[in-house]
């Protein structure tokens, strides 16, 4: 699937969305998700004309926002010389083509605008396959609206004849292709789970970056990483998972890893095409949730975000709530709590008290124990010296005692010369 959007001609789109009452929060379009639709626009390379938000019971089943409301569109759009529509909901095959008969330009949906940004910015091989399954995805479906009467084999008076229909021909290798992109990503999973076997044999936390689209997710990485991933004012910069060892005390080295950023309404079978960047949720043991607290729209987009959240992440998995941007605001519409921390990203403020609030959140997940095992194990000191936060080491009669924070791997195989939890 090609991008719709060419980098010398910048395409002009009046932007449509459709409240219903029917519609549920996701479905319905508003003001504020029209504002959304039109930086994602701007992301992708376009300029919004002019914004139409209807108001109606139901969806017009030909139509979607009825016919009058079709015209009033189509004159908007040869009064502003626009070259298409972009509407702020899932739209059917048959919607979609009613539309464009009746307005006479191209007409996207929301869906498909956030695929062109995903193409344009995927880089990575892993980021480039994903795109590519999401677009199949999207695109089988909406082949034709004729569907079952065009795919039936002989199965009727007008479906007989030598071969297949070039519809069907279309469909099968977009499944074929489907199949094969997915066996590509299932390799990458596999070569990021023995990734992840490796640093827990070494028992180093991950530490998974998480945030709405543009909250500042990548510059906080490239601030304590020095990662020199690019980190600009864009929806959706980030397509590809980043991973950088991060130092955060003496006694604690994490992986910091980078996600592609969460969005309102974001369809589902686009969280699935990026299971395997997301999935790194899973594996985390702390998620570093990164707010942008200048977002007129906060409250709606940490809501979208720990939806996500539950959905992705392990149970119990601890968030420490990063309120990006804080330079922006005043302190006193700033958070405080125990998982909150307050930074600026892009000038670098509050780093110190980042690092400290990283490393008194995974203590949440790591267990203050004191061990005494026999002289003839002491080798397990170095162990723990290498893979734990050791505190104190006494040599007594019993055997070594060792009082350390470790992390759960480390506790199930030493659980047998535990003497006390602290």
């Amino acid at each position: 699937m090609e991008s719709n959007f060419d980098e010398k001609v910048q395409e002009r789109a009046v932007l449509v969305g459709l409240n219903a009452d029917c519609f549920t929060a996701e479905q319905t379009a508003t003001a504020e998700s029209l504002e959304e639709l039109e930086d994602l626009l701007e992301t992708a390379g376009g300029f919004c004309t002019g914004k139409v938000l209807q108001n109606r019971h139901t969806p017009d089943s030909h139509s979607f926002i009825g016919e009058g409301k079709a015209q009033e569109v189509r004159m908007l759009v040869e009064a502003t010389a626009s070259t298409m529509v972009i509407f702020d909901n899932e739209l059917s095959p048959g919607n979609i083509r009613a539309l464009e008969e009746i307005i006479g330009v191209t007409v996207l949906d929301r869906s498909a605008l956030i695929l062109d940004i995903f193409a344009q910015r995927a880089k990575t091989k892993e980021g480039r396959l994903q795109v590519e399954l999401a677009q199949y995805k999207y695109l089988l479906p909406r082949l034709s609206g004729m569907g079952v009467s065009l795919s039936r084999q002989g199965g009727g008076i007008g479906t007989r004849g030598p071969g297949e229909t070039k519809l069907e021909t279309d469909r099968r290798h977009i499944r074929e292709r489907i199949a094969r992109l997915e066996e590509e990503l299932e390799q990458v999973r596999k070569v990021r789970a023995v990734q992840r076997e490796r640093r827990m044999k070494n028992a180093i936390p991950v530490v998974a970056i998480v945030g709405y689209t543009n909250a500042g997710k990548s510059t906080l990485l490239n601030k304590l990483t020095g990662a020199g991933i690019p980190a600009n004012n864009r929806l959706f910069d980030t397509l590809d998972t980043t991973s950088r060892q991060l130092t955060v005390s003496d006694n604690l080295d994490v992986i910091l890893s980078d996600t592609v950023g969460f969005i309102a309404k974001l369809p589902h079978h686009l969280v699935n095409a990026f299971h395997a960047t997301l999935e790194e949720l899973e594996y985390a043991d702390l998620l570093l949730h990164v707010i942008d607290v200048s977002d007129p729209n906060l409250e709606e987009h940490v809501a979208v975000v720990d939806r996500l959240i539950a959905k992705l992440a392990k149970p119990d998995t601890p968030v420490l709530r990063c309120y990006n941007k804080a330079d922006l605001v005043y302190t006193e519409d700033i958070p405080v709590g125990k998982d909150c921390v307050a930074i600026s990203a892009k000038k670098g403020k509050n780093m110190d008290g980042l690092l400290k609030a990283i490393e008194e959140a995974l203590g949440h997940s790591r267990h203050h124990v004191i061990l005494r095992f026999p002289y003839a194990k002491g080798g397990i000191v170095e162990t723990l010296h290498d893979n734990a936060q050791v505190k104190k080491v006494d040599y007594t009669e019993e055997g070594i005692e060792v009082e350390a924070i470790l992390d759960a791997i480390l506790l199930g195989r030493l659980r047998e010369y535990v003497v006390k939890e602290c």
